[in-house]
């Protein structure tokens, strides 16, 4: 019997009280259909404001615990879940976070990630916002397991889901906010499209995890409203092996899959990545680049 996991892809607007309203009802339904384990996409609350750098937008920012934590505990009390959140947190005036807070079943809080990787790209102005997570890449146990959370742009970095499995994760989870320039060539959004999902099915292989990503949708405008991003969707988990269980489409969705968390035994038993790694010889990592 596996772990039944939703993911819920969704277009996010400027209205926070009608997102986090449609979110709740979401959230319901995915209980209802046997979920225990709900999953929301990066910045769910809000547009995606790092399209620009505008010093009224840290206004969006929120304590942890705060409103929304407030707001969704109660919910998964209410319905026996695990759910995964992810906010612009305020931790001190002037001191903000891209945050992920898990919320055990019975509306505690199991623990947070704060996004170590922070991009600083067209479009997605995140070092302007977010200073880097000084947490750590260590799993957050819950009462489904051990859940091993990063945040968008760590997918890129094989050292971070790394970390997570070293550190006994259980599953590799990564809340999301990615898509296209609407000017890209329908070549070149196949390319990146192709090499994000292909990159994380690596991380699950080289770590023979479970790994789910859930990303928004939808076309979101800059707060100037010269620019905006095409968020591409696609949330899909996949196995220890990199199969693909389910994956999303560009619109709209909540994926439910069984994910079997006893998967990894069996694979590391056959593939013993862990055992085999030359420890010994990593030193060079540590370094920014080999001259």
């Amino acid at each position: 019997m596996g772990l039944k996991t939703a993911l819920i892809q969704l277009k996010c607007s400027e209205n926070l009280p009608a997102n986090i309203e449609r979110i709740r009802a979401e959230i319901r339904a995915a209980a209802a259909s046997g979920a225990r384990l709900i999953l929301l996409q990066e910045l769910h609350n809000n547009h995606y404001f790092c399209q620009t750098e505008a010093t009224d937008h840290f206004d969006l920012a929120e304590t942890v615990p705060g409103p929304s934590t407030e707001i969704f505990s109660a919910l998964a009390a209410e319905l026996n879940i695990v759910l995964l959140l992810s906010l612009f947190e305020k931790r001190s005036s002037g001191l903000y976070h891209n945050t992920a807070v898990v919320i055990d079943c019975d509306g505690s809080l199991a623990g947070c990630y704060r996004k170590m990787h922070i991009p600083d790209d067209p479009g997605f102005h995140e070092k302007f916002y977010f200073t880097a997570g000084d947490l750590g890449f260590n799993p957050i146990q819950t009462s489904v397991g051990k859940l091993g959370v990063l945040i968008c742009w760590d997918q890129w970095f094989p050292e971070a889901a790394r970390l997570m499995a070293l550190s006994g994760a259980e599953i590799l989870i990564y809340p999301t906010a990615i898509g296209w320039d609407p000017d890209d060539r329908q070549t070149e959004k196949k390319r990146q499209l192709e090499a994000w999902i292909t990159v994380q099915r690596g991380h699950a292989i080289a770590n023979s995890l479970p790994l789910v990503a859930i990303n928004r949708c939808g076309t979101e405008a800059a707060a100037d409203r010269r620019n905006k991003i095409d968020f591409w969707g696609n949330s899909f988990a996949c196995g220890a092996q990199g199969e693909m269980f389910v994956q999303a489409g560009e619109k709209d969705e909540t994926l439910l899959v069984d994910i079997d968390l006893e998967q990894s035994e069996q694979v590391r038993r056959i593939w013993p990545f862990l055992r085999d790694r030359r420890i010994d010889a990593y030193d060079d990592l540590l370094k920014r680049f080999r001259d």
